[in-house]
């Protein structure tokens, strides 16, 4: 009787989270004739032969400043995450006050990219650019994840202190020492994270590997570009063995020394005080008369035109690439994650599974666009495709590892193959995945913005466009809508997860790093 009466819940919970998938897909399904998903590459095949040749005969000696941009990409890295870290940590502490909550949601919606865009302005191509680029958007990170793992951590040894207790006390007695742990483990990993992000700044000509990488492709020297790549992917694959928590300090130290070798930045401040007391001012506003009409009847008018004809359809393309993102990105995921179960595909395809898994989680969703934008021209379907695989690749890395666990544990005579995948593993797997896909999903809506900068029409075009021609009031207005748009599918994300019993945020983030 007890199973009988859990059953009907049980069937309703799995009804309702298919019937979400279900919406999403159609969702999508509606929005592809409004997408542009052609092929503008006249001879795609022809850039991928000689993609292909290169990394058949990578050029290292080609790239004569190969070294100090692998220093200065790790220097960027580590001292933004360090930075960052500090900063998230601060606004985890304030996490209650809506203020710090609102704040940590404005840094973490605008994109290391866009942050370096805008602080080129008054700061130029320097190191206090590349590592504020790096720490304000990590900040916000931080924030949310600490916030949530403090929030998470075992409430009971904080029950049984002292009555007169001080606050302070309680929190670095009681509840500091049980969420350590998988902060400093998330640290490290965000320290990965850093690397790709100090990698994709430089496209906007900070000199790290992305700066090397951009070049060499203009050029056509695709075994320059095969070298750098291999390079990324060496120091990517290689962090697990030399990335320690005891050895931090020692490579901030380094990272400073090395930020300091690009020398001192002699800086305008009539210049900079000019960005921020008279560029990011709309212009109809400037030395205007604040109380006439006519003043805001301009102002009006500007404002029109930045939100109609740039906003709406950016953030309309912007929406079309997150949602069709988000199918691909399930797609690859749920089917990939099989890669890494010996029980399916057996030891020799796991290992090979593995090494695809790495390569396309490794490289950043901005570097990958690129790549995909080279061969495939310049429309949605790069864009899409990149976002797609790379994040459908860092869940099918988590359900992977989970699912290699589960098939462990089964009876011995339990099914291998296509059958132990789709009747034991994506059943119990179905609800992670879920999890891991809403959490993505605000992701997504900024890298699907970013990609703009690479000439798809969505927010990061426009943004692009009006810093290009010093119209950082636009510019602003612009970010303040990417701002908006992503903090949204953060609350709806939330609450459906919520409502289908799928987990925190914190929670979910935690499971994603391995301890060292």
């Amino acid at each position: 009787m007890p199973a009988d009466a859990a059953a009907p819940p049980l069937r309703r919970l799995a009804l309702t989270r298919g019937n979400v998938c279900l919406l999403f897909v159609a969702l999508a399904l509606v929005l592809i004739p409004f997408a542009d998903l052609e092929i503008a590459n006249a001879n795609p095949w022809a850039v991928l032969t000689k993609f292909a040749a290169g990394f058949l005969a990578p050029d290292f000696g080609a790239v004569s400043d190969l070294g100090r941009a692998v220093l200065l990409t790790l220097a960027f890295a580590v001292a933004g995450v360090a930075l960052g870290g500090g900063a998230g940590f601060a606004l985890a502490l304030a996490s209650r006050s809506r203020a710090a909550r609102g704040l940590a949601t404005v840094l973490r919606s605008i994109h290391e990219l866009f942050w370096a865009l805008l602080l080129m302005q008054p700061f130029g191509p320097s190191a206090l650019t590349g590592v504020l680029a790096i720490a304000l958007p990590y900040a916000g990170i931080f924030a949310k994840v600490y916030g949530e793992m403090l929030e998470e951590a075992d409430r009971r040894p904080a029950d049984v202190l002292p009555k007169d207790t001080g606050a302070v006390s309680a929190f670095l007695y009681a509840r500091l020492p049980l969420a350590l742990a998988p902060m400093k483990i998330y640290g490290l990993y965000r320290v990965e994270c850093g690397i790709r992000s100090s990698a994709v700044i430089g496209f906007v000509g900070l000199p790290t590997l992305g700066f090397e990488l951009d070049g060499f492709f203009r050029q056509g020297q695709y075994d320059a570009v095969a070298a750098i790549l291999i390079t990324y992917y060496l120091l990517i694959g290689t962090i697990r063995w030399w990335m320690r928590a005891k050895l931090l300090p020692l490579y901030l130290a380094g990272a400073l020394a090395v930020l300091l070798s690009l020398g001192t930045v002699s800086l305008d401040w009539t210049n900079v005080a000019r960005v921020f007391t008279v560029d990011i001012v709309p212009a109809p506003l400037r030395d205007a008369e604040l109380l006439a009409p006519a003043t805001w009847a301009a102002f009006a008018a500007w404002l029109k035109i930045v939100l109609v004809d740039q906003a709406a359809p950016g953030l309309f393309a912007t929406f079309v690439v997150t949602q069709l993102t988000l199918v691909v990105m399930g797609l690859a995921a749920l089917s990939g994650f099989a890669l890494l179960v010996r029980n399916v595909v057996g030891r020799l395809g796991a290992q090979a599974g593995h090494v695809v898994l790495v390569v396309l989680r490794s490289t950043p969703e901005y570097m990958l666009a690129y790549l995909a934008l080279q061969v495939l021209g310049p429309s949605m379907l790069p864009a899409v495709i990149a976002l797609g695989l790379h994040n459908g690749a860092i869940i099918a890395h988590l359900l992977g590892r989970e699912g290699e666990r589960l098939s462990r544990n089964l009876r011995p005579d339990a099914p291998r193959g296509l059958d132990l995948y789709g009747y034991e593993l994506v059943p119990r797997l179905f609800g992670p995945f879920l999890a891991y896909a809403f959490y993505r999903w605000e992701i997504v809506m900024r890298e699907s913005a970013i990609v703009g900068i690479l000439g798809v029409a969505t927010l990061g075009f426009f943004i692009d466009s009006a810093i290009a021609e010093i119209r950082l009031d636009r510019a602003l207005v612009l970010i303040a809508v990417t701002v908006a748009a992503t903090a949204a599918i953060d609350l709806v994300s939330r609450r459906i997860r919520a409502r289908l019993a799928l987990g925190a945020f914190g929670g979910v983030e935690a499971q994603r790093f391995p301890a060292r």
